[in-house]
Order: structure tokens, then C-alpha cells, then sequence
């Protein structure tokens, strides 16, 4: 131990500067610490940042389906309502350059609907559908506008007397008060009036002659001769 002490005795003034590195190696380590905590805790938020952007882009998603959906909606209200389309038949007239444009958007928008909010998981995807349900609203919208504002006004008079005899009919088609005779009957009437005004799209015949059949059947009339035959 003596030549220890005798160094230290005799080199005391090292103490000065070894001091004075420890203390900067100390603060060295202290300042590195901070930075690698500081670095941690901006990592978490950035983590949970994207957390929270992620479930609000799902939000997003959930949102712009629903939207999708209301409209599909008001479309079903003409496309399943002889009835409706007969007051608009511009909503069905596809040499109006405004019903084209609707119909192009919805295709566009059914064709980019997700099955699942988790099946668009990019900001790009998003985007796309988003615009896509936009368009499809706004298009709807113009469209259905103009058909209420026009009615039957495209067509002459002798045609918006044929709408009104079609209108007639397809009541008494429907009519539980009536017979399957005069149902049926009523009802090809209708589809004769409306021939060369109005093309009823596949989804309205099918609808309209589900309903007559329906109640066609409940009435279980035996007569072979009230059988419906639409074609």
C-alpha cells in the first residue's frame, strides 16, 4: 500500500483533473439517458398516434358504406316502385344524360365497396372510395332533382294519358279487392301502356310480379283460368 500512497502524495494534483473527466463522463451518461427516455416516450406517442389515425380512418370507412348504403336505398324506393318511376320516369330514361351519369357513379361506387371496413387498409384505397361514394351521392342527387322537377313533362299529351292509365291499372293489379282475373288482366294492361314510354328495369318487373303472384296465391283461387301468366 506504501507505493500507493506514495504516489497519491506525490501526484495529489491528478485528482483535479481525473475529477474533472469523471464528472464529464457522469454527465455525459446522464445527457444520453435523457435523450434515449426522450426518444422512448416520442416513439410511444408516434405509436399511439398512428393507433388512433388507424381506428379514425375505420371510422371512416364505416361512415362512407353507410352513405353508400342510404343512397342504394333511395335508388331501391324507384328501381322496386312501379309507381315511383312512372311519377320520374326520367330516373329510368337512359337517353337522359343525368340518369347515365347516376347509374355510372353507382356502378363505380358498388364496384369499389369493400366487403369489410378492414379491407381498405391504405390511405390511397381510401381516398378512392371515398371519392367514389362522393360522386355517387352527388350524381344521385343532381338526377333525382331533375326527375321531380320534370315529371311527365317529356312526354306529349296522348303518352302522360297512357302514364296515368298505367297508374290506374298497376293499382288495381295490386288491389286485394279485386279478383286474380282482374289483377292479372290489370296488370297487362299496365305493360302495355307503358311499352315504348318507360323501360321498367329487371329489378321492378321481378318485384312488382312477386308482389301480384303473392297475392294471387293467397287467394287460392281454383278457377285454371285465373292462373297468372305475365309473359
Amino acid at each position: 500500500m506504501e507505493p500507493l500512497f506514495d504516489f497519491l502524495g506525490s501526484y495529489w494534483w491528478l485528482i483535479f483533473p481525473i475529477g474533472g473527466m469523471a464528472g464529464g463522463w457522469a454527465r455525459s451518461w446522464s445527457k444520453a439517458s435523457e435523450e434515449r427516455h426522450r426518444r422512448k416516450v416520442e416513439l410511444l406517442k408516434l405509436k399511439n398516434q398512428l393507433a388512433v389515425h388507424e381506428e379514425a380512418n375505420q371510422a371512416e370507412v364505416v361512415s362512407l358504406i353507410d352513405a353508400h348504403d342510404s343512397v342504394n336505398h333511395r335508388w331501391l324506393d324507384y328501381e322496386l316502385d312501379v309507381g315511383n318511376l312512372i311519377d320520374f320516369p326520367l330516373m329510368t330514361d337512359v337517353r337522359e344524360p343525368l340518369t347515365v351519369a347516376f347509374l355510372r357513379a353507382k356502378k363505380e361506387a358498388d364496384g369499389l365497396r369493400p366487403a369489410t371496413p378492414e379491407e381498405i387498409s391504405t390511405p390511397a384505397r381510401l381516398a378512392e372510395y371515398r371519392a367514389a361514394v362522393h360522386s355517387y351521392e352527388l350524381a344521385f342527387d343532381v338526377a333525382e332533382r331533375e326527375a321531380r322537377r320534370i315529371k311527365d313533362g317529356n312526354f306529349s299529351g296522348p303518352e302522360r294519358q297512357r302514364l296515368a292509365t298505367a297508374r290506374t291499372l298497376l293499382r288495381i293489379a295490386e288491389d286485394t279487392a279485386a279478383t286474380p282475373a282482374e289483377r292479372q288482366t290489370a296488370y297487362k294492361r299496365a305493360r302495355k301502356e307503358l311499352d315504348g314510354l318507360i323501360v321498367l328495369p329487371e329489378a321492378t318487373v321481378a318485384a312488382l310480379e312477386s308482389k301480384i303472384i303473392s297475392m294471387l296465391d293467397s287467394r287460392k283461387d281454383p278457377d285454371p283460368d285465373t292462373d297468372v301468366r305475365f309473359a
